[in-house]
């Protein structure tokens, strides 16, 4: 299917390919980071690059699609009307119909990014493009190229996981897939303009090291790849029993399922495993804080509609204040996903504020875990090793972590801001 895929992007290259410049007249002082989709961190990856950029003396755009207006980060940057700070809001192209090549993902994404770039530059002068999703149309690139002409831009991959069964994660075996995929961002990273490709998955480094081992200790040129250590702001825990009160939580042990709720999550096997638990007096209650995808909504209603202790559900966007709370007053993180295989925000704000995991094998999460000292990993999620890992968790106090031991320890918003910041100098130079 993706060799299909690449054939019909290879049809439509010459027409997808961006001729747009900047002009002259005007100093090249602005950093566009262009992000459509608000859901989950990612509307958090945009202000924070926005914050890091205004740091280092720059005037900053995020640009992001009309459906986001009533976003809180849309509404806050327009209320605080600073210069170094703007919102653009970028409806995608027109289309008469999804058919053809637009019907692609790859390359309806590429068309959307190069319009708003094009829309957003018209009127102002661009040092850099700043793509916190590069996922989008990274694959894409060998055949259309840059959807931003000759501006230099970076891009942050989140999603990419051909390599990881060479690197000791686990994932599906898809050989073929894999090494199409893997063909396709080696060229990809050649991309004229792409300056640096940054990752939130440490193993793509490594990995793209043992390919500079191959290439007689060089990496194929391109742009360089570094490590981006997906951050979570400095923060204190709160009190946990005034935690617990503002949220209105009762006594009793809490195990949170936090951020954007859906199958994958794996709440419903969550659930299962609680529902199995009746008359358990020492059972957990259940926190599921985070929008609710639709088709998840009702039927996870009904799962939960039984469980004792009752449980607490916030099907909402969660504020700063109350993410700090829940993750003070909870006792445990729930990382049993399922058919997730990047990188966990969640799981870095549960290492930050010291609460133990219960995590997934597979992916990132259970590469991250794999030593079982921020929780213990579960190879299933059956009601019974569910429960076998809720036993372990909730049984008392765990060791604490010495402090800087794990690698967890560098995902700080500082750090973040920091390798933001020195892409600069690729730009630069």
């Amino acid at each position: 299917m993706l060799v299909l895929i690449c054939m019909h992007i290879v049809i439509d290259m010459t027409d997808a390919m961006d001729t747009t410049d900047a002009t002259d007249a005007m100093p090249e002082d602005t950093v566009l980071i262009i992000e459509p989709d608000f859901s989950g961190h990612r509307w958090r990856y945009a202000e924070w690059a926005a914050h890091a950029y205004v740091e280092a003396g720059y005037r900053c755009v995020i640009v992001t699609s009309p459906a986001n207006a009533g976003h809180p980060l849309v509404e806050a940057i327009r209320a605080g009307a600073r210069p170094q700070l703007e919102i653009a809001l970028v409806a995608p192209p027109a289309r008469t119909s999804r058919r053809g090549l637009s019907s692609i993902s790859y390359v309806r994404f590429h068309q959307d990014f190069r319009h708003a770039f094009r829309v957003v530059s018209r009127d102002r002068s661009v040092a850099l493009v700043v793509v916190p999703y590069v996922d989008y149309f990274f694959l894409a690139l060998p055949f259309l190229g840059s959807p931003f002409g000759s501006t230099p831009w970076v891009g942050i991959t989140m999603r990419s996981n051909f390599h990881h069964c060479e690197v000791g994660v686990k994932a599906p075996r898809r050989p073929l897939v894999n090494a199409l995929k893997a063909r396709l961002f080696v060229r990809a990273i050649r991309t004229a303009g792409l300056r640096t490709l940054l990752t939130i998955d440490p193993t793509l480094t490594e990995w793209w090291t043992a390919i500079a081992r191959g290439h007689a200790g060089r990496a194929p040129r391109g742009a360089a790849i570094d490590y981006l250590a997906d951050p979570f702001p400095d923060a204190c825990a709160a009190e946990p029993a005034l935690a617990k009160a503002r949220l209105g939580l009762g006594e009793g042990r809490h195990v949170l399922v936090y951020g954007a709720i859906t199958a994958r999550k794996g709440v419903f096997e969550l659930a299962c495993a609680l529902a199995a638990r009746p008359g358990d007096a020492h059972a957990p209650t259940l926190v599921i804080a985070g929008a609710q995808d639709e088709d998840v909504r009702g039927p996870l209603r009904e799962a939960v509609a039984k469980l004792v202790p009752a449980p607490v559900v916030m099907d909402r966007f969660i504020s700063g204040e109350t993410e700090l709370d829940l993750f003070s007053a909870c006792d445990a993180v729930w990382l049993g996903y399922k058919g997730h295989y990047g990188m966990s925000g969640v799981l870095v704000q549960a290492y930050r504020f010291g609460k133990p995991v219960i995590a997934t094998a597979d992916g990132l999460i259970g590469w991250f875990c794999r030593t079982g000292e921020l929780g213990p990993v579960i190879d299933d999620l059956s009601a019974a090793a569910i429960n076998g890992a809720l036993d372990r968790v909730l049984a008392g106090p765990r060791e604490p972590l010495p402090e800087g031991r794990h690698l967890l320890e560098r995902n700080t918003l500082g750090q973040f801001k920091q390798t933001l910041r020195q892409t600069l100098k690729q730009v630069i130079a």
